[in-house]
């Protein structure tokens, strides 16, 4: 961004007192900006969550440059607007939108890799990034769903499928390029503002700025293998103990997750990846149930497409939206008999909904609880509670505090609550009056906000 552009974006100040002049934000973007009545208007303003489809927000602008972002951002400081920064739209709580400015950097996408060194515009989609890097035979730790931004999967923490070797994406992840309250552009690395970049490796999205883009260090790929073990609903006790021993403690190389469903007949399954031969992924699996079992090797992009739930590319991007409800807890100790009864008594009660446990373990459980804004380090698996449909929140909400006795308050930022009073020490600990202090130096007058900010 040069000097000429963010001048361009100052310009924007209105008179005193004076209705927002939004043909002049218009004219300041180099992208498009969307307003009520437009004929993309009602396209504009969805996001993944038909639930939040009624937010009417005054404008969405999709920024095509950083300093897109920056007029957006010196705009609504102007004019006393509240910015809803948006990548992927998946925000759980429906942070992507609201009654303000939706700031889109989904044109913001180009993945560009140099030197082992992949760096990301904020708006890529997960699997765009994954499909571009496979290209060149390298990726970076990250999650499973395909559209999400990787804007808000990397600012609250990154946990996905080879953590247990590689980390969370915060993990690999050198520098963020964002636009701060100011306005300014700045980077934040080890080596240049410091603690804003602890903050923004677990912090949570919308909370210090609006990032435009991401340098990942990435590393090299080959075939995997991959597998799914499904048992009947009597099986379910059996499968769940024997998961939360098996599964922190495996080898680095292997990572997998457990799901309880009642989606709308009861399951329990595990898949996972393994990050060598089948032969040696099967021997692995020895000791579990009897159970139908799959297990197949494939590239590395063929396996994030499987772990997507999809089989190409474009099938990636053509998935339904959906109407939700969610929660999470992690677990640092292994349940008992009694809580593994009592979980299993939540999922088997009428609606449709499913608990998914995440193994951690491994290279996450390797980084101390302080050294990033991510506190949960030494949790063995992360638990989501996502009901959708009619009944959803409802069962959420009965069901998270139904375990929250047992498996404590601990929650991930990535999925976020808003019934969590004490949300701050749930998702970040003892990291959070430290978060609060970088707050104050980046956004003193808390410009970018929203109900659970740090």
């Amino acid at each position: 961004m040069d000097r000429r552009e963010f001048l361009s974006a100052a310009a924007l100040a209105p008179f005193a007192g004076a209705a927002p002049d939004w043909a002049a934000l218009d004219r300041a973007l180099k992208g498009r900006l969307v307003r009520p009545g437009d004929a993309s208007y009602a396209t504009a303003k969805r996001v993944f969550n038909v639930a939040f489809d009624t937010a009417t927000p005054r404008a969405v602008a999709y920024c095509a440059t950083p300093a897109d972002v920056a007029a957006c951002v010196g705009f609504a400081r102007r004019n006393g607007l509240v910015v809803h920064p948006r990548s992927g739209g998946h925000s759980y709580a429906g942070w992507s939108t609201g009654s303000g400015l939706v700031v889109d950097v989904s044109q913001l996408k180009a993945v560009k890799l140099a030197g082992g060194l992949a760096t990301v515009g904020s708006g890529a989609k997960l699997i765009d990034v994954y499909s571009t890097l496979a290209k060149s035979g390298v990726s970076i730790p990250a999650g499973s769903c395909p559209t999400v931004g990787v804007a808000g999967l990397t600012l609250g923490g990154g946990i996905g499928v080879v953590a247990r070797r590689h980390g969370l994406t915060i993990d690999v992840l050198k520098a963020v390029s964002l636009v701060t309250a100011d306005g300014k552009l700045i980077t934040a690395s080890a080596g240049s503002h410091p603690e804003l970049f602890w903050a923004l490796r677990g912090g949570g999205g919308g909370n210090f700025g609006i990032a435009t883009s991401f340098t990942y260090q990435t590393h090299p790929v080959q075939d995997v293998t991959v597998f799914t073990m499904r048992w009947p609903w009597s099986q379910a006790f059996a499968v769940v103990k024997k998961w939360q021993k098996w599964a922190p403690g495996a080898p680095d190389a292997l990572w997998s997750n457990l799901h309880l469903s009642q989606d709308p007949g009861r399951s329990v399954s595990v898949t996972g990846l393994y990050l060598g031969s089948r032969s040696r992924c099967e021997a692995l699996l020895k000791g579990f149930p009897p159970s139908t079992r799959t297990v197949r090797s494939m590239s590395y992009l063929q396996a994030m497409y499987f772990m997507a739930g999809c089989s190409t590319l474009e099938a990636c991007h053509t998935g339904p939206r959906d109407r939700f409800s969610a929660s999470s807890h992690f677990a640092y100790t292994e349940m008992s008999d009694a809580t593994i009864k009592a979980l299993i008594a939540q999922v088997g009660r009428a609606g449709r909904h499913t608990v998914l446990i995440d193994a951690l373990g491994g290279a996450v459980g390797r980084v101390a609880p302080g050294a990033t804004a991510f506190p949960h380090r030494k949790a063995l698996f992360s638990l989501q509670y996502y009901a959708h449909f009619d009944g959803a929140s409802a069962w959420v909400r009965s069901a998270r505090d139904a375990m929250t006795p047992r498996l404590g308050r601990h929650a991930y930022v990535n999925y976020p609550d808003m019934a969590l009073k004490d949300y701050k020490a749930q998702y970040y600990g003892a990291n959070a009056a430290r978060l609060a202090a970088v707050k104050k130096v980046y956004d003193p007058a808390g410009f970018f906000r929203h109900p659970q900010g740090v």
